[in-house]
């Protein structure tokens, strides 16, 4: 295996640009889904419960399947699994407007769609958690992360303002074939990488293993390892659980976003309006992509959770009392940029510290915990709330939750680590 060149530039690293080329695709795609599935719902059922449904969905698979996809992750070709997770996606995603054009499209279609996709997506994502540090080299870690980050705050940006123009003159269903041929690109740019995304030993320490029920008290060895080094660490742990509590409050919003813009802010599913107010996350997303390496050249990484943790939590707070969509955008830009620098920050801090034979399955126990968790609860809470409450109250309820997040940080080790009293063991 040729080892990545560190002093090489990013931009100029081939294999990498076909990498970033493929997630920024599956990223555009996954964004107009992310549009266009809850409108899809909304459409067909009036409901905000079932509507919330769709954004538990997205977290629920990696509730469920996290852990064992950091697994395979570290024990076979990420690669291979990447590949193969996006070309099973194209058919699951797919089915959605095949169904609606054939005229058999129902919610529980799009709820199932939903659901499997996420899983094969989890899967993906644990493989690609230990592959970025293996392709790139662990110095160039950070900065790659904000490549990816970055020009994915433009598309946080653009993508969802499209999307809301064209749910004007398009059915939320033919949104979702788009989202279909992101995967096939995502798929054929990444199988033409030519480094290599794990090391020969663990393909070959795969192909070894035992079979039977020793392989299956293995694979939870393995896990239990992940799990361990995660909770010992007092940094990762801490970020992990800071990163739930965070979640928790931005599933409330994105749960209910679709009948909070109709119903409170008054823009209806479809148009520029109600395209921007989602959108405008993506400015903060942007910003958030820009700085955090620059912070960190400054901050310790738990200096910069302790910063940006409180600023999230009020944020996110005014975001649900917003009544005016231009009020409510505004505060969306500060709420992504400090939301996002925590999500940034976290992750590469994750990717820093665990070492190589453990890289997918900390960072997919620490995304089960803190997204798969956090999401999960956030937006099951949301929706029960939303049939019983008001949709603001609801969320209001949902957002404070961010307040216990920046609470529990400055009560965590992280101060101590911040000062220097409490050097973690790698």
């Amino acid at each position: 295996m040729t080892a990545p060149a560190t002093s090489t530039p990013l931009r100029s690293d081939r294999d990498f640009r076909r990498y970033w080329t493929a997630r920024m695709a599956s990223l555009t795609g996954s964004l107009a889904t992310a549009v266009a599935m809850p409108v899809l719902v909304y459409r067909l059922s009036s409901s905000p419960g079932l509507t919330a449904l769709t954004t538990m969905l997205e977290a629920l698979p990696y509730l469920l399947f996290g852990l064992f996809s950091g697994v395979v992750g570290d024990r076979f070709d990420r690669k291979r699994v990447m590949v193969t997770a996006d070309f099973a996606n194209v058919a699951i995603i797919g089915s959605v407007p095949v169904a609606w054009w054939l005229g058999h499209l129902t919610v529980p279609h799009v709820l199932v769609a939903g659901f499997v996709a996420q899983a094969l997506f989890t899967f993906f994502d644990g493989a690609n958690f230990g592959a970025l540090p293996v392709l790139v080299g662990r110095d160039r870690v950070g900065e790659a992360n904000a490549a990816v980050w970055g020009f994915g705050g433009v598309l946080d940006l653009t993508v969802p303002a499209a999307v809301g123009v064209a749910l004007a003159v398009m059915h939320p269903a033919d949104v979702l074939f788009f989202d279909a041929l992101t995967f096939l690109v995502s798929a054929l740019l990444v199988r033409s990488i030519g480094r290599a995304m794990s090391l020969p030993r663990e393909r070959a320490a795969a192909a070894a293993g035992p079979g039977g029920k020793q392989a299956t008290a293995r694979v939870f060895a393995e896990i239990r390892e992940g799990l361990s080094f995660l909770w010992r660490h007092p940094g990762v742990r801490s970020n992990t659980l800071i990163g739930m509590l965070q979640s928790i409050a931005g599933a409330g919003w994105v749960a209910l976003w679709v009948p909070w813009a109709d119903r409170t802010l008054g823009i209806g599913t479809s148009g520029w309006r109600f395209g921007l107010v989602f959108s405008v996350w993506g400015v903060g997303g942007i910003a958030a992509s820009a700085l955090t390496p620059r912070l960190l050249r400054r901050w310790t990484p738990a200096s910069l959770t302790l910063a940006a943790i409180p600023v999230s939590a009020v944020a996110g707070i005014a975001v649900a009392l917003a009544t005016n969509w231009v009020v409510a955008c505004v505060l969306m830009v500060v709420w992504g940029l400090a939301y996002q620098v925590v999500i940034i920050n976290s992750l590469t801090y994750r990717q820093q510290v665990t070492p190589e034979h453990l890289l997918s399955r900390v960072n997919t126990a620490g995304r089960m915990l803190s997204w798969g968790v956090g999401w999960t609860l956030g937006a099951l809470v949301a929706g029960q709330l939303a049939e019983r409450l008001t949709v603001p109250h609801a969320m209001l309820a949902l957002t404070c939750v961010g307040v216990l997040a920046a609470a529990y940080a400055w009560l965590s080790p992280l101060p101590r680590i911040a000062r220097g009293d409490l050097v973690p063991a790698g």
